[in-house]
């Protein structure tokens, strides 16, 4: 376990023993790795504050409840309190730490005096560009990612490692590529090889879903034979899976990682690509801070000889202000139980049973069922009236493209149709936009979402024969082919059926991504026509 409980302070950052930090009142999150996670379940209830794209992953795959997260914008200062009145404060500054997705390093200054958090990062000159750390600050205390702080390891730069593994794939132009990475981290590395190579990279819906958050090019599907390079769980790199790869088509791995692995099989290749500073970038980066003390991140590790030459005069400790050893003192629980307490005292209160005459139980009885029923009309979405007249969106759509197969009027929506060219309509009750394709197309996806969010917006759309369909039963008309009136269509169905259901069953929002050929090439041709020239 990676994390740190700052002396003489009421700050934990990457530490989740709620029994081991006792004395803690402000919890932080560098970024989202398993190793800065022990401890950190759906069951948390205390404010963490960490970047948006930490946020986003920690709601989404630890479900942590969004009321605990306290987002802190990447690049900007913020002023938190540090005791229960306010009047002692902080400031709290996030740096990016070219890590990977949503890791940042963290800026303290207070009473303490200021303190520097790397968390796992990769050195870059750009860093000591930073506002915050170029206004002649001195660093009291510098909590360093030691993992590569060691001499003997020397690593080449992340731009030199992905040339290596460039050339290594060119020597292999017929092989599958097995890419073995953690569940986060990399992802750059995988648009530079689809766009050298010029073939989709194949995701896992979930690291898919991450790539969209992240803005990358649109070269990533989950179509298992959509390419030749495939990113795998590094767990997956064994003898076991090389020769049941090697079984249906000739294939290499490589683990991009600065870590000593022994390799169980020839076809297995180990690329020193690290996204943790090198001891020559450590040794430059405290030598450019110059702080008082280094203290080593992975504690089994010791690192501080090595930077004796690169600090500053030790300072006295800081004494600790009385309303800040107040709010350390007071009872960790209190947070929790005010909290329960309020939802407590939200719920309504269970009146005992009320006893009436039968005449005004009838009255009563009478009056609410046709109170409900008025209120039901009021809120349907199709009036009474108005449906009489104007049927449901997804009724008149059909008979409109599909006039043989809608002779008479249904009650209810009914079920989807497709075409021999492309699906027309589909009820969906989640509210999502779904495209299946025929089989001699070689993707099949939905129409891409402009952004991922915490609460990603599913808007139906609108056409000119009527109002947008709205409840949780929504219609949905894919614009993109013209329609077809074959009577052919029906049999389709059972066809498309289990493929159907395949994507509706995973959330649509993992597949985002039009794999559009044409976009893929534009973006490939962006990519090399640098080179071109």
């Amino acid at each position: 376990m990676n994390g740190v409980l700052i002396p003489h302070t009421p700050i934990a950052v990457d530490f989740w023993s709620l029994r081991r930090a006792s004395t803690a009142r402000l919890f932080f999150l560098s970024h989202m790795h398993s190793d800065h996670t022990v401890g950190l379940s759906s069951t948390w209830a205390r404010p963490l504050y960490c970047s948006p794209i930490t946020a986003h992953l920690l709601h989404r795959h630890l479900q942590v409840s969004k009321q605990w997260i306290r987002t802190l914008e990447v690049g900007e200062s913020h002023v938190l309190p540090l005791d229960e009145t306010g009047r002692e404060t902080m400031t709290v500054t996030l740096i990016d730490a070219n890590h990977c997705p949503g890791s940042v390093m963290f800026l303290f200054e207070g009473y303490f005096g200021t303190i520097l958090y790397t968390g796992d990062f990769r050195y870059t000159p750009s860093m000591l560009k930073e506002p915050a750390l170029t206004l002649g600050k001195q660093i009291h205390t510098l909590y360093l990612d030691n993992t590569n702080c060691n001499p003997a390891l020397v690593l080449p730069s992340r731009q030199e490692a992905a040339q290596q593994i460039i050339r290594l794939i060119r020597k292999y132009p017929q092989h599958n590529i097995k890419i073995g990475l953690y569940s986060l981290g990399k992802e750059s590395l995988l648009e530079q090889l689809a766009l050298e190579f010029r073939t989709w990279v194949v995701l896992s819906p979930r690291r898919l879903e991450l790539v969209q958050l992240l803005g990358l090019a649109d070269v990533f599907t989950v179509e298992e034979k959509a390419g030749r390079i495939h990113a795998v769980d590094h767990t997956e790199i064994c003898r076991s899976s090389m020769l049941h790869w090697n079984q249906s088509h000739p294939t290499i791995a490589i683990l991009p990682t600065s870590r000593k692995i022994h390799t169980s099989h020839p076809d297995i290749h180990i690329i020193p690509y690290s996204d943790h500073s090198s001891y020559s970038e450590l040794r430059t980066f405290v030598a450019a801070l110059k702080p008082c003390q280094v203290l080593p991140i992975v504690s089994r590790q010791p690192c501080g000889d090595y930077f004796k030459d690169s600090l500053s005069p030790r300072l006295s400790m800081p004494l600790i202000p009385d309303s800040v050893q107040q709010y350390m003192s007071s009872s960790s629980r209190k947070p929790s139980f005010l909290w329960l307490l309020e939802r407590k005292l939200k719920r309504p209160r269970i009146q005992g049973v009320v006893f009436e005459t039968p005449e005004e139980n009838t009255d009563q009885s009478q009056a609410d069922r046709d109170s409900k029923k008025t209120k039901k009309e009021n809120l349907s979405p199709w009036p009474r009236d108005f449906e009489k007249q104007h049927p449901p969106h997804s009724l008149r759509v059909k008979k409109q493209f599909f006039p043989d197969l809608c002779s008479q009027e249904w009650d209810k929506a009914a079920p989807f149709c497709e075409s021999q060219k492309m699906v027309t309509v589909l009820t969906a009750p989640l509210g999502f936009s779904v495209q299946l394709k025929t089989p001699d197309e070689k993707f099949i996806s939905p129409k891409p979402r402009e952004e991922i969010g915490l609460n990603p917006p599913f808007i139906p759309r609108e056409d000119n024969n009527g109002p947008a369909a709205t409840g949780n039963q929504s219609d949905w008309i894919s614009h993109d082919s013209p329609p077809s009136h074959s009577s052919k269509a029906a049999p389709l169905l059972t066809e498309f059926k289990s493929l159907a259901l395949k994507y509706l069953l995973t959330p649509v929002n993992f597949f985002q991504a039009g794999f559009s050929s044409k976009s893929f090439d534009q973006q490939v041709e962006k990519y090399h026509q640098p080179s071109l020239k």
